[in-house]
């Protein structure tokens, strides 16, 4: 199936043949649906409501925590989609406007953060301000403006760099927003430190902006900011393949290799030495005056995170000191079951030797706590019961179409499910010996994607990783809290903007 170019090419990319025929594999086979038993309900146990007297405990918690912590910010990809209908439109014969979006678009247009410099590049150009232009119904001249080079090239930059918010005093892109946030609850005795994965690009385009801002906002926080940035790496993309499931070249006859999707950033997370670490979506992002509840919840979380940690520590170190007897293994043992939601049926049939050896293997892992908010009808994941491979169940985060919803069953647990993943996680990666777990070894490589897309006129199918928080992290420890739809705000459209959270 490969020639010698096609291994070059490989090897250029730095990825293994055997990782290549094994995503040719799962094209043949398909990946199969989770094995949902339940929805995670606050109901059930699964998910956690916290009271006021919880999130003043845990934020004190938190707040007396002086290990390494660090903000995770998914943050490459080209904010294209976010003008879908802009595009369409100018691209169009039309000059008539009749899609309702748009014409809110340029109805509000004074609304929006980035107004005044594009009212300033619009005159620029064509020697008429958006008004006049608006007035003049000469739509298609702003938009030539907003969404390509020559102007605010907004279609081609990734969201990070799009300005979202007004102040009185300046405008501010979400990267800076991250930035505001960071130093409110991921400051680490005098410094917040801020890890954004970019396009290779785009980095100078970040450090510019972050530069541009960074010394104002030390100086209002009494801090430093410490940030970086990685990039999707080469070895993560996946084979694309046609609908005969052979490889799918391009004009050259090399292979077409397309990312492996949010999934592959477990590898830039893995890279990253921290003992807590913060993953946040670049677009999801507020004001300052709403800032509060989520820097309330972050901390909550982080404080419980840490709770949870201490304990599962704690029984680690009893387990290596040989202090675990017949007569207080059942605390561990209900612990694991009440409080971290993993249930197996036969545990109580295990010799004590073997229920040592299921406490080891179901406590020394990684662990999360994750947000979730009330269902709101948004595309995504949610939080589920799972039966694993070793049929024990545990709490983990699945997306729709990771489902069987032709499945009465399964579709009825899915309908009925109560709570929606907004990308609100706290990890803790280190293991209770102070080592960082890697976290490579704790993926579900059977729980990927694969779509159908096209390129160049011809059909073809591409396969993403197990996502970064669903099959990537799913044999972590998992915990899952209930936290205000206040702290779930993304931008995937740009009349998003326009709603009340973000002005």
């Amino acid at each position: 199936m490969f020639t010698q170019e096609d291994k070059k090419q490989f090897a250029n990319k730095g990825i293994d043949i055997d990782v290549v025929k094994q995503q040719i594999e799962n094209f043949e086979k398909g990946f199969p649906f989770a094995k949902i038993s339940d929805a995670a309900t606050i109901e059930n146990g699964g998910i956690l409501k916290l009271s006021e007297n919880d999130i003043s405990k845990n934020i004190e918690i938190y707040n007396n925590y002086s290990k390494n912590i660090i903000k995770f910010v998914p943050a490459s990809g080209a904010a294209t989609r976010m003008f879908k209908d802009l595009l369409a439109f100018f691209n169009s014969e039309k000059a008539e406007i009749e899609n309702k979006d748009i014409l809110e678009f340029f109805d509000r247009i004074e609304e929006f953060a980035f107004y005044e410099e594009l009212n300033n590049k619009v005159k620029a150009k064509f020697d008429v301000n958006i008004k006049t232009a608006i007035s003049n119904k000469s739509y298609k001249k702003i938009l030539e403006v907003f969404l390509f080079e020559e102007g605010l090239n907004y279609s081609k930059l990734p969201k990070g760099l799009l300005k979202f918010h007004k102040y009185s005093e300046e405008n501010r892109t979400s990267v800076v927003e991250h930035l505001v946030e960071a130093a409110n609850y991921a400051n680490s005795q005098g410094v917040a430190k801020v890890h954004f994965t970019v396009s290779e690009e785009h980095i100078s385009l970040f450090k510019n902006v972050i530069e541009n801002k960074k010394e104002t906002y030390e100086k209002e926080f009494n801090l430093k900011f410490d940030y970086d940035f990685s990039i999707q790496k080469s070895a993560t993309d996946t084979i694309a393949v046609g609908m005969d499931n052979k490889p799918f070249r391009n004009a050259d006859g090399s292979i077409f290799f397309r990312p492996g999707g949010h999934g592959a950033l477990i590898e830039n997370l893995n890279d990253i030495d921290s003992d807590v670490i913060f993953v946040k979506n670049i677009d999801n992002i507020v004001p300052d005056r709403l800032k509060s509840t989520t820097y309330d919840y972050k901390k909550a979380l982080a404080g419980l995170l840490i709770e949870y940690q201490n304990k599962i520590f704690n029984y680690l170190q009893k387990l290596d000191n040989d202090e675990i007897t017949e007569k207080n293994i059942s605390e561990i043992l209900n612990f694991i079951e009440k409080e971290l939601n993993v249930k197996t049926e036969n545990i109580k049939n295990l010799s004590f030797e073997e229920q040592k050896t299921f406490i080891k293997n179901k406590l020394d892992r990684p662990i999360r706590a994750c947000g979730m908010v009330e269902n709101q009808a948004e595309p995504g994941g949610g939080p589920f019961f799972v039966v694993n491979d070793d049929n024990s169940i545990s709490l983990q985060i699945v997306e729709k179409s990771q489902i069987d919803l032709s499945n009465e069953k399964t579709n009825k647990i899915f309908q009925d499910a109560t709570h929606f993943n907004p990308v609100d996680l706290i990890c803790g990666v280190r293991n209770y010996k102070g080592e960082k777990f890697n976290l490579l070894d704790f993926i579900d490589h059977n729980a990927g994607f694969i779509s159908e897309k096209s390129k160049e006129g011809k059909d073809l199918k591409a396969q993403e990783l197990p996502g970064l928080w669903n099959g990537a992290m799913a044999d972590w420890n998992t915990i899952f809290v209930e936290t205000p739809l206040i702290t779930f705000n993304p931008v995937k459209t740009i009349n998003d903007l326009l709603r009340p959270e973000h002005l």
